[in-house]
């Protein structure tokens, strides 16, 4: 990780340098985008993100990344382990994993909810075993531990400019839209281990089933009825995304050019799969490395503008209280 990163952040200790060195090196293969938009925050909250990055990813690794032939029950246990060393990392500071250290750290220094990382890990358990969502409802109630929460674990770490719970909402909306975005980019993939992250009922409506999905990835044939669905459904997220972007503008200026890359680079995602016809069920779709360095350079601008803006122009961002974020 980046010297100036981790002094800018107060980390001094070797140990835990290196477990914030590891998350930032998972955040870099792994989350092109995101890891990208961090480049664009201050300096001493990039550790942070990298951490709550790390461990996301380290348990999403678990469930799915690290050796797809491991049956549900190995993928349990490996799981509940992450889970208790977790609880003992949040209580003492410590953990075996350098994810665990490097995240009770970060929930220590701004005061997170530890029934966040609960919830998250309940969703994840989900995926063991449950393979598709019957309703919208059904997967955004999934979609609060696997994403809301990991919005509403940025905001301490982001800063706000008015009450956080007056920007939460928005916080886990886009949270949501990020994770919508990469189900309907990687439905392909996600069939592969059998599981289908878009709702049926309005797959269904379109005429589409599982088989159909199933057929169309096997044989790498269009269908209309798949591009109709997948059209519907981009159309839904694009009403998540209007759901999160007031909330830009909720948070510290000096924050808001990272979340409004990494707000811009997702839907442009979405932009790709609509140009590419919505093949998703046959490949990735790609936001061009062109584009990312135009946003990038764009929030840099802002960064540059922010510095410059008098201190007047804006309200302080409120302060973590030691109580604010106290486990529910």
């Amino acid at each position: 990780m980046s010297r100036r990163e981790l002094d800018a952040a107060g980390i001094t200790g070797p140990a835990l340098r290196a477990d914030y060195d590891r998350c930032r090196r998972i955040n870099a293969q792994h989350g092109r985008t995101y890891f990208l938009a961090t480049r664009l925050l201050p300096l001493e909250r990039r550790c942070a993100v990298h951490a709550l990055y790390g461990f996301a990813r380290w348990a999403d690794d678990i469930v799915d990344g690290l050796d797809r032939g491991r049956p549900p029950e190995e993928r349990d246990r490996l799981l509940s382990l992450l889970e208790s060393d977790l609880a003992h990392g949040l209580r003492t500071g410590g953990g075996d994993e350098p994810v665990v250290r490097a995240v009770a750290d970060t929930a220590r220094r701004f005061a997170i909810d530890h029934g966040l990382f609960a919830d998250f890990l309940a969703s994840m358990r989900s995926d063991l075993s449950v393979t598709d969502y019957p309703t919208y409802e059904d997967l955004r109630a999934y979609m609060h531990g696997s994403a809301a929460v990991i919005g509403l674990q940025m905001l301490p770490v982001l800063g706000t400019v008015v009450a956080r719970e007056e920007a939460a909402p928005h916080a886990a909306a886009l949270g949501v839209a990020f994770q919508l975005t990469n189900f309907l980019r990687d439905v392909g993939e996600d069939l592969d281990r059998g599981r289908v992250y878009l709702p049926a009922d309005l797959l269904a409506a379109h005429g589409v089933g599982r088989p159909l999905l199933e057929w169309s990835r096997r044989r790498g044939r269009h269908d209309p009825r798949l591009r109709a669905a997948f059209a519907e459904t981009d159309a839904m997220i694009r009403t998540v995304y209007r759901e999160a972007e007031p909330g830009i503008a909720m948070l510290e200026p000096r924050a808001r050019p990272c979340i409004r890359a990494a707000f811009t680079l997702y839907r442009d995602i979405l932009d790709a799969i609509a140009d590419d016809g919505y093949s998703v069920l046959h490949r990735r779709a790609v936001v061009p490395r062109r584009r990312r360095t135009t946003v990038a350079v764009g929030g840099l601008a802002r960064i540059l503008a922010a510095r410059m803006r008098p201190r007047g122009d804006s309200p302080a961002p409120r302060p973590v209280s030691g109580t604010e974020g106290a486990r529910r």
